[in-house]
């Protein structure tokens, strides 16, 4: 593979006017296709073959007046007894009309009707039926919506329209590009050279275009959820500017050897641009195989953010090495330029006084030491993590200042936690008669299950044989008690006779996609684990490098997730972040994270860990082999690490929760990942194995196949060339 990629590397450099025609043209071509195909997003997590979901398949089928998104408008009078003087009585009424007449509204409910009045008259419930489900309805009648009432609001009432029609698709705004800009400046440092650092940073934006628009001139034919494309944004971003760091990092150090730039660029592509083709391969196989958890929406997440990666791959060894032949000489500092210094090996990487051979010195001296502070440490961050909840965040964990959080907030104040996560009982049966006869059964055995605070009448389709019950839990959607009144209705309706009755809406949508994510994440781990032992098998010819690395990874999953629920969870320094209410961790993030994170964290130990075997084959002890390749790959993996911080952690400012807890745990997981583990404990693990480290049993290194990612067959492949050329 090496020697493949370093015929490309030279190519490339050689017809970089065409590669990087080339790229514009698919990247030009891709936008077009992306501004005329474009779909909308979905903002709900839809779980094919839970209870929740048949029960809404069914109602779009058999009731479909009652199968559109909900919205619930909250009111609240200027005082006490408002709501029952003819005065109050005919704001209401005509918020109420307001409402039922809106595009793409079925009908509103009168709050005196259903009875949705607080005992004080104060507070009243609005229940409005759109005929479209969330992502039906256009940015114009969610706009329409949410002005609603706004004569009332004149008059001194509080109008808060809100429910499941206000889930909007979040928006990527201005504050991630701090993220990038912090990245730029630490290319700039890293490099020394505006040009290389441009070039670098330019180089992952086309990748990043390339990948968006990619993804989303396919939108109009796949469902992608609003998280899909800030996902991919996001890991395209930050691995587009890492490989390419790595790549341009490899060219400098090899211009500064004397080659030219033709076979500098080509030993770099070859060598570090493999680490870049296997790093990635991992990232995607990782993100690939949510597959198999089965569920739609994280599969087309995983395959999105796996595009992207891919595209970043595949820029990184091809448009890289055309724009370092632009640049030539000018990716070294300037200081630099000048051809004697170029030719002087004194200049090059080989000096041993820098930070990272000073680092791994002083990690291998005391290695036992660095061993038990880096497992206690890591073990008491990931302490938090045994409590952790997961669940869909409704509304109440939206920002302040938000329609949906308002209208929240205003809903558990008068008349509790459960009103803002109804749940939705549908009884159906072939005939009317059957239908009838088990609703009083139905609706008694609910009203008996405790957390039940009031069964709603029902609402019967036109052929009476399908029924609607509203059901509300005395708890919020997110609460554990909640979950335990949804499996409590379920047992108690299941011996009705004649009738199916199934349990839906958002709360028991939410409830059913967390517990199949939260039964999935063990097997998703155990399968990236064992992934990864295998992978870093092929690529070090060893069975305990690939276990240590394995381990290490699971240090960083655990330690992420103890500090993940330790702030959005618990609510410990949430201010820092912006979060202004704990709630319990999106149930899509461990299992998004752990495949992420198993990709970066591979990204990192075969960019160390590579230069080790590299030296150890050559003749290094392993101790020395051990130095050589922390103080070679100490600085490009810290730069890198800082620039995925800085592009993860700019989406930490964004005020939706659940990009806000994405950008936090993944910016949080390359630190523990890059600095702890792989900068810290794994030299103190390899110092203490010391030739153990590279064991491999004979039998098993017949079979295994040589992916040569270290680029032995390049150096035997280049001094045959030189050998020839004598």
């Amino acid at each position: 593979m090496a020697t493949l990629l370093y015929r490309l590397g030279r190519a490339s450099l050689r017809r970089r006017r065409l590669v990087a025609v080339i790229w514009l043209v698919v990247l030009v071509g891709l936008g077009l296709a992306a501004a005329t195909l474009r779909g909308p997003t979905a903002s709900n997590f839809t779980m094919p073959g839970t209870e929740s979901q048949k029960a809404i398949d069914l109602l779009a089928d058999r009731f479909p007046a009652a199968s559109g998104a909900t919205g619930t408008i909250a009111i609240k009078a200027p005082q006490d007894g408002a709501l029952t003087t003819p005065a109050g009585q005919a704001v209401v009424k005509q918020v109420t009309e307001e409402a039922a007449t809106l595009p793409g509204v079925v009908g509103a409910v009168d709050p005196y009707q259903a009875q949705a009045l607080t005992p004080d008259g104060r507070y009243a419930l609005i229940q409005v039926q759109f005929a479209g489900g969330a992502d039906e309805v256009t940015d114009e009648q969610r706009e329409a919506y949410e002005k609603v009432g706004e004569q009332a609001e004149a008059q001194g009432w509080q109008i808060a329209p809100g429910g499941e029609v206000l889930n909007g698709e979040p928006e990527v705004g201005s504050t991630e590009a701090i993220g990038v800009l912090v990245a730029a400046i630490v290319l700039v440092i890293t490099f020394g050279s505006l040009v290389a650092a441009g070039m670098t940073m330019l180089n992952a934006l086309i990748g990043v275009g390339v990948g968006m628009a990619g993804l989303y001139a396919l939108s109009g034919a796949i469902e992608l959820t609003s998280t899909a494309p800030i996902l991919a944004l996001m890991l395209g971003l930050a691995v587009g500017i890492d490989y390419s760091l790595f790549i341009t990092s490899r060219h400098r150090q090899n211009l500064l050897d004397g080659h030219s730039p033709e076979e500098a660029v080509g030993r770099a592509v070859g060598t570090a641009g493999s680490a870049v083709v296997f790093a990635g391969a991992t990232v995607v196989v990782a993100l690939a195989g949510l597959a198999v958890v089965g569920i739609p929406f994280l599969t087309v997440m995983g395959l999105a953010a796996a595009g992207t990666v891919t595209v970043a791959v595949l820029v990184a060894i091809t448009l890289a090495p055309a724009l370092l032949g632009f640049a030539g000489n000018r990716a070294l500092p300037r200081k630099l330029r000048d051809r004697k210094a170029v030719e002087d090996p004194a200049t090059g990487s080989e000096d041993r006084s820098g930070f990272g051979f000073r680092w791994a010195n002083w990690v291998t001296k005391l290695r036992i030491p660095v061993i038990l502070v880096g497992l206690l440490g890591l073990g008491l961050l990931a302490i938090p993590a045994q409590d952790m909840r997961l669940a869909l965040p409704d509304a109440s964990a939206a920002a302040e200042g938000t329609p949906a959080r308002v209208s929240s907030d205003l809903i558990r104040e008068g008349f509790g936690p459960g009103f803002t996560g109804r749940l939705a009982v549908v009884v159906t049966a072939d005939s009317p008669q059957d239908t009838q006869a088990a609703l009083p059964q139905v609706t008694a055995l609910i009203q008996k299950t405790d957390g039940v605070l009031a069964v709603a009448p029902p609402q019967v389709d036109p052929s009476g044989r399908t029924a609607l019950l509203g059901v509300i839990p005395e708890t919020g959607p997110t609460d554990e008690a909640t979950e335990t009144v949804v499996h409590d209705i379920r047992k108690q309706v299941a011996g009705i006779q004649n009738a199916d009755v199934l349990l839906t809406g958002v709360t028991a949508v939410g409830i059913d996609v967390s517990e199949k994510l939260s039964d999935a994440l063990p097997v998703y781990l155990l399968l990236v684990v064992g992934l990864s032992i295998l992978l870093l098998m092929l690529v070090f010819r060893s069975i305990l490098v690939p276990v240590k690395a394995a381990l290490g990874f699971l240090l960083t999953v655990a330690a992420t997730f103890g500090i993940t629920v330790a702030v959005f969870q618990q609510g410990h320094l949430a201010d820092l972040v912006g979060l202004d209410t704990p709630a319990p961790l999106v149930s899509f993030l461990p299992i998004l994270l752990i495949g992420i994170l198993f990709g970066l964290a591979m990204d990192y130990e075969v960019f160390l860990v590579s230069r080790m075997r590299e030296d150890f084959v050559h003749g290094d002890t392993a101790q020395q082999a051990t130095i050589n390749g922390m103080g070679h790959g100490a600085r490009v993996v810290t730069a890198a690490a800082l620039i995925m911080i800085s592009v993860f952690g700019g989406f930490v400012f964004l005020e939706d929760p659940i990009i806000k807890s994405m950008g936090f745990a993944l910016a949080i997981g390359v630190a523990i990942d890059a600095f702890v583990v792989r900068m810290t404990i794994v030299p103190a693990v390899m110092s203490l194995l010391n030739n153990a480290a590279w064991w491999l049993p004979r039998w098993l290194n017949k079979i295994l196949p040589n992916v040569d990612v270290e680029g032995e067959g390049l150096r035997a492949h280049l001094a045959d060339k030189q050998h020839a050329e004598v």
